[in-house]
């Protein structure tokens, strides 16, 4: 089963991006079957940028589209601000239709409600760290002696502390983003929408800064929708992630559930890669107590190991060295189930055991 936000604070709906003047005959044509993408080009000179997205966002979520280059997915965020208009669908936010908004509307959702971090931040060179930060502040009228306030806690939070009077041509790359990703707290909208911030840095100063990422947005408990084209990254921060080819959404899930039960060969060839250890769960392999009875017979469980359901393989791993016992699954008092070494081995190779209480991993 699938994992579904609680509530949800974006929804897009159906959205459809076809570039070109028979867009609408474009659609037509894809939904009853008669063309295909190539020949939608080829045919009516039109580009199928995102076809029927549909998804909701809950709040204090962070979702991450994944997808490589020309997918769609920079496309798929902009409509939710709606720099890009739909051909087709709609945007909720908070139940508010964004494509029926006037321009007042719209522009008040962009600064208050919807903050928008770019791979390049486009910082202002003629204004010092501490006035970047505070500019939305400054447009919205606020007074000068609390921007700099809210500026300065800002910039503590990206720990660019004593750089405040500092020009952006005098900072890193990775400062650079941190001023941008600062700049977007400093605004503080409720919703934040990430196109592949981290993408340029180098790979040590890209970790420390999904690390700051991650532990603002629990913080401040800030909805994210987060464009990678970086599995790794998506499956590090995401709460749930959605795959994207050609302009479809070819799943959606938590890390674990793509991981474990890819929805097609396209997706398992993304996650086939990626170690199991800190993300597949002992819920995933472990099998109730009473079939593990069943085939071993009566067994005293008062000296086995015993996890938490969502402690990762990793944990199970530590647990399961230097004892010839199963690991004891239990969720406060109750016995929830038992792990193997056997099912804890396929959990590692990610291999399907069908005894399994979930199915199994795939």
């Amino acid at each position: 089963m699938v994992t579904q936000p609680q509530e949800a604070v974006i929804r897009c709906e159906g959205i459809w991006k076809v570039f070109g003047a028979k867009a609408k005959e474009a659609i037509s044509a894809v939904k009853s079957g008669q063309l295909t993408k190539t020949q939608i080009r080829d045919d009516l000179d039109c580009i199928v940028g995102v076809r029927d997205a549909t998804f909701d966002v809950g709040r204090g979520e962070i979702f991450c589209i994944m997808g490589l280059s020309g997918s769609g997915k920079s496309t798929l965020i902009r409509h939710i601000n709606r720099l890009i208009e739909p051909t087709d669908g709609a945007v909720y936010i908070e139940g508010r239709n964004v494509n029926t908004m006037g321009a007042k509307e719209l522009r008040q959702l962009r600064a208050e409600k919807i903050g928008m971090v770019f791979q390049s931040m486009a910082l202002m060179p003629h204004r010092n760290v501490r006035d970047n930060v505070a500019f939305a502040l400054e447009v919205r009228g606020v007074a000068e002696g609390k921007r700099r306030e809210v500026a300065r806690q800002a910039i503590e939070a990206v720990e660019l502390t004593g750089w405040d009077l500092k020009y952006p041509d005098e900072l890193s790359g990775g400062m650079q983003q941190r001023v941008g990703l600062a700049r977007a707290i400093a605004a503080n909208p409720s919703i934040l929408l990430m196109d592949e911030p981290f993408s340029a840095l180098d790979p040590l100063i890209r970790r420390q800064l999904q690390g700051t990422f991650m532990q603002l947005s629990a913080e401040l408990h800030k909805t994210t929708v987060f464009i990678t084209h970086d599995l790794d990254e998506a499956i590090r921060i995401g709460d749930r992630i959605a795959i994207m080819k050609d302009g479809v959404l070819v799943q959606v899930g938590t890390p674990e559930e793509i991981v474990t039960n890819p929805a097609d060969d396209y997706v398992a060839q993304f996650v086939g890669g990626i170690s199991k250890l800190d993300l597949v769960t002992a819920v995933k392999v472990m099998q109730p107590l009473e079939r593990y009875r069943r085939t071993n017979g009566s067994a005293d469980t008062a000296n086995w190991p015993v996890a938490r359901p969502d402690d990762k393989l990793n944990t199970l791993v530590d647990l399961s060295i230097g004892t010839d016992h199963p690991i004891l699954v239990k969720d406060g008092d109750v016995v929830a189930g038992v792990v193997t070494k056997d099912s804890l081995l396929r959990g590692i190779q990610g291999r399907e055991d069908h005894g399994l209480a979930n199915g199994g991993i795939n």
